[in-house]
């Protein structure tokens, strides 16, 4: 399958920006203000192995851009914020702040997908007052895993040694010299039109649940440490005090429907939206998970 290896420039009306952390790493991000009367501030959090460019399509057409600025940024360790240094939960979420002090932004409407929601609930349950609301798309949480990632969930700390042991491997020079960046909007679209339009859905599974098209763009330590992170614990719903929409897939899932469903539930202002897809909604339907956020954005900060 066809795809780029560069990262598409910024769209009309963005601005792309830079961010030096204290421990070197240089943040990516792109900012798009308002076109009228600002009524908040929305950031876009993509999933594992992802990078800023799943959100695209969605920064080009949705109706937030009048009345909310727009933050979309690469994560430590993806697209152009490359490290091949420690990640997770807590480094993200440190970040996170870091880049809300950066831009004088009080509270901010967090939207992520998969590990990018686990970010945005991780960083609500550290920093409350800086979260106005949580869009979290195919979130994770342990209680409702399924029967074949319980076990997983259990065993994957004991694949820590192996990422430390790949980081010192890459410390000392054994490592790939090269790792592009890949546009996940032309990735969308090319699968939207190859698979999706001719019915392909099992392809389109196989080919976005296997590790080995990330690996491609992506360092093998981190992969690894990524998906310990998103199976890590983070705060449970009934600690999160502020509006929270969950959109959950329908289809194939880390986790069970029905148990996610009672988890939403505990909440105490939260609702749930579910969609007709897999654990790849902006992927395979980004008209109607633009739709949904928008409509609850709207909603509740206008």
């Amino acid at each position: 399958m066809d795809t780029l290896d560069t990262l598409s420039p910024p769209l009309p009306g963005e601005t792309a920006a830079r961010l030096t952390l204290s421990n070197g790493v240089i943040l990516h991000y792109r900012r798009r203000p308002a076109s009228g009367t600002r009524h908040g501030v929305v950031i876009l959090l993509h999933g594992l192995a992802s990078n800023l460019t799943r959100w695209s399509e969605f920064v080009e057409h949705t109706a937030l851009q009048e009345h909310f600025d727009i933050l979309r940024l690469d994560l430590r360790g993806h697209g152009d914020s490359f490290t091949r240094g420690r990640l997770g939960l807590r480094e993200w979420s440190e970040d996170l702040l870091v880049l809300l002090d950066r831009e004088g932004i009080d509270r901010a409407i967090l939207v992520g997908h998969s590990l990018g929601a686990q970010v945005a609930i991780h960083f609500a349950g550290r920093h409350p007052s800086r979260v106005a609301g949580l869009v979290l798309i195919d979130p994770v949480f342990r209680g409702a895993l399924t029967r074949y990632w319980r076990p997983v969930a259990w065993l994957l700390p004991l694949a820590w040694p192996l990422v430390w042991l790949i980081r010192g491997l890459n410390r000392l020079g054994l490592r790939r010299r090269h790792i592009p960046v890949r546009d996940l909007r032309r990735l969308d679209e090319i699968t939207r039109e190859k698979l999706l339009s001719r019915g392909k859905q099992e392809e389109m599974i196989a080919r976005y649940s296997s590790p080995w098209p990330d690996l491609e763009y992506f360092p093998t330590a981190n992969y690894l440490a990524e998906y310990l992170e998103l199976l890590r614990a983070v705060p449970e719903p009934q600690a999160i005090p502020m509006p929270v929409v969950v959109m959950l897939s329908s289809g194939i899932t880390f986790t069970d429907l029905d148990r996610m469903r009672g988890l939403v539930g505990r909440f105490p202002a939260g609702e749930l939206v579910e969609l007709p897809s897999y654990h790849w909604p902006l992927t395979e339907k980004p008209r109607e998970v633009r739709a949904a956020i928008e409509e609850w954005v709207m909603r509740r900060f206008q």
